[in-house]
């Protein structure tokens, strides 16, 4: 949460319409440069005169189901600073340069539909209890 004055200054420079925006998805306002966007449409942003340490990079999602899982790990290691500079301007951290890479980034689907969910082919050593009750004279 932020201080009044903090939030006016950011409602000022960010207007109201980014401010609602914000605050629906973030609960903070923000005010900062852009960055980059990647090819899935996050938008990557950066301010490092006002902010508190360690709080001066922030993404905002395109897809508003958002998990943190669907950040490319170049921009992951640039949002944990553990990078300098974004993957846009170092080309090291570009993704697919690496031949261990995979080519697409795939986000991760744990609580979706799509998750992995294991099965067995051997038969289970448990039965279910099926009560029977004997008939009463």
């Amino acid at each position: 949460m932020s201080t009044i004055t903090r939030t006016l200054r950011n409602l000022w420079r960010i207007g109201f319409k980014e401010y609602g925006h914000q605050i629906q998805y973030m609960g903070d306002t923000k005010a900062g440069t852009l960055i980059a966007k990647d090819r899935y449409g996050n938008k990557y942003y950066e301010n490092q005169g006002e902010e508190l340490p360690l709080r001066t990079r922030w993404v905002d999602y395109s897809n508003k189901e958002f998990d943190p899982s669907q950040i490319e790990p170049g921009w992951h290691l640039w949002m944990s600073y553990a990078v300098d500079k974004p993957p846009s301007e170092d080309p090291i951290l570009q993704t697919g340069v690496r031949p261990w890479e995979i080519k697409e980034h795939r986000p991760n689907l744990t609580a979706s539909r799509a998750a992995f969910k294991t099965y067995s082919t051997t038969q289970s050593k448990y039965k279910v209890w099926e009560p029977t009750a004997a008939t009463r004279n």
